[in-house]
């Protein structure tokens, strides 16, 4: 029975030959003292082909070793093991790896007596490691080449990855993110937990994903941006391993659809009031007539009465109301545009003055504090002059009034250079326009007066008289600090043929 046992020098040479890498065991002196199987059928040697042979003489075919990071001293100083991964080349010139394995073996004092070599081949797992190498490259190109803000986050909340488009929304350096910020800290407060929250529900979009929404999010310097956000929980093996958000900027999108917005108004305005404008026209052409009869008959009977007649007075009233309802009539009439303008260019710093100058009571401004900026160099416009004191005089009336006679009114002028376009503002200290009453102060026949303190016509005539004049008129800003309204006045260049009228008219001389 003993006879078909192994003795221990058998099994342990059976289990070395056995090996599944190509091994040698190695002296000191770097001599092979042993090759396995596998060893010499890879590299087609005998036994007695490798055995007292140096490592190098088989391998590299030389009497020196030409690898100076051989681990091999290590080993021996340090009686541990050690690797060195080398890349080869078969006879055909096809490049292979190889991990090299030393493995000190000792003997009963300690000492080294035997190192053990083993050739691993690696080639696939470089082959592998390669193309994962290059298809991480290609996804971190690939994040960080996106339009979109995206930012990745462990499980625990931590980001792992913020690629340049993130970087310039929150404003953060992605190496400040990755190692010292946590998702939640790019959000209001509670944000980033409730969109957790919606992430893990079946109602947003599926568990795991988030469709899109818009959210708000906060940047480096504690402002609110608001975004659309599109999200997804990422697993590995069923196990919830990372969060992913991608983030696209609505600022530029809302501005965009806040300035549609404002042009669609400004559309619907230009409409309503030339269609008002047509509407006035023909009232005011219809009632201009009647009243002019009824004024020349007043007067007659105002010549035939005697001093002293009880009806005098009723046909003071009569002719009073005339004159009221002929005023009227008249803003009617400029307000539809259906009277002659006389254009040319004028200075406009010059043409405030003189509007400031006409108006009656000066003892209005006993309590106002009146700011002029004006440029030094004067600003040229082509407009009607007479009209446009009117429209002056009338922005300055209602400023007046709506600061009850005491506060700052401020009336500045400037220009673009490049659109070459002026302008002038009228900014007050009163109470503001309402939101209610913001879309309808260009309506005729609308004002926010007592009854029969205001016709309602002079923003409208205003606005009609501006138009006009190839300008445009607007409330720049109103609060219950105050209002500014704003003019805008085209480039100086006369339309052809239009006469460049320079004489002042008869009104303001």
């Amino acid at each position: 029975m003993m006879d078909t046992m192994l003795t221990e020098v058998d099994w342990r040479a059976s289990v070395f030959d056995s090996l599944s890498f190509p091994t040698l065991i190695l002296k000191p002196d770097k001599t092979i003292q042993s090759a396995n199987r596998i060893y010499l059928e890879k590299y087609g040697l005998t036994m007695d082909q490798a055995v007292n042979k140096t490592c190098y003489q088989v391998f590299y075919g030389t009497d020196r070793c030409p690898e100076n990071n051989c681990p091999f001293a290590r080993v021996l100083l340090e009686k541990k093991g050690h690797t060195i991964t080398r890349r080869v080349f078969t006879h055909t010139q096809k490049q292979r790896w190889e991990d090299r394995v030393f493995s000190p073996i000792l003997n009963e004092s300690g000492e080294i007596a035997y190192i053990m070599e083993s050739v691993r081949d690696i080639t696939r797992l470089k082959i592998l490691e390669r193309a994962l190498k290059e298809t991480k490259e290609f996804l971190e190109k690939l994040i960080q080449s996106s339009p979109m803000a995206i930012v990745v986050a462990d499980r625990y909340g931590h980001i792992l990855l913020m690629n340049h488009a993130a970087e310039n929304l929150f404003g953060y350096p992605a190496e400040t993110a990755t190692r010292h910020m946590r998702v939640e800290d790019l959000y209001p407060p509670e944000a980033a937990a409730g969109i957790m929250k919606m992430l893990k529900s079946e109602a947003f979009g599926g568990i795991g994903k988030l469709a899109a929404m818009k959210v708000e999010i906060i940047d480096s310097k504690g402002e609110e941006i608001p975004v659309e956000l599109t999200a997804s929980i990422l697993y590995e093996d069923d196990e919830e391993i990372a969060t992913m958000g991608i983030y696209n900027d609505l600022r530029e999108q809302l501005a965009a659809e806040s300035r549609l917005k404002t042009v669609v108004a400004q559309l619907y305005q230009s409409e309503k009031m030339a269609s008002m404008g047509r509407l006035a026209a023909g009232v005011a052409h219809e009632i201009n007539n009647p009243l002019t009869g009824v004024l020349f008959y007043a007067r007659l009977m105002q010549e035939k009465l005697e001093s002293g007649d009880p009806n005098q007075e009723n046909i003071d009233f009569i002719i009073e109301d005339v004159n009221r309802c002929s005023e009227i009539v008249k803003n009617l009439l400029a307000y539809a545009r259906a009277t002659n303008q006389r254009k040319g260019r004028t200075g406009l710093n010059a043409l405030v003055e003189q509007s400031l100058a006409l108006i009656r009571d000066q003892s209005l401004f006993r309590n106002i504090q009146l700011v002029k900026e004006f440029p030094a160099d004067e600003l040229m416009i082509h407009a009607d002059r007479n009209q446009m004191s009117q429209v002056i005089i009338n922005l300055v009336m209602n400023a007046i009034e709506a600061m009850e006679g005491s506060g700052r009114l401020v009336l500045r002028t400037y220009a673009d250079d490049r659109s070459r376009r002026s302008f002038l503002e009228i900014a007050d200290t009163g109470s503001g326009i309402s939101k209610d009453n913001l879309s309808k102060i260009f309506d005729p026949f609308f004002t926010t007066k007592a009854a029969g303190k205001g016709t309602g016509l002079g923003l409208s005539t205003s606005y009609g008289i501006i138009r006009e004049n190839r300008g445009n008129i607007s409330v720049k800003s109103t609060s219950p600090a105050g209002t500014t309204f704003l003019l805008e006045f085209p480039p100086t260049n006369a339309p052809n043929g239009e006469n460049e009228d320079e004489s002042t008219p008869e009104w303001l001389t």
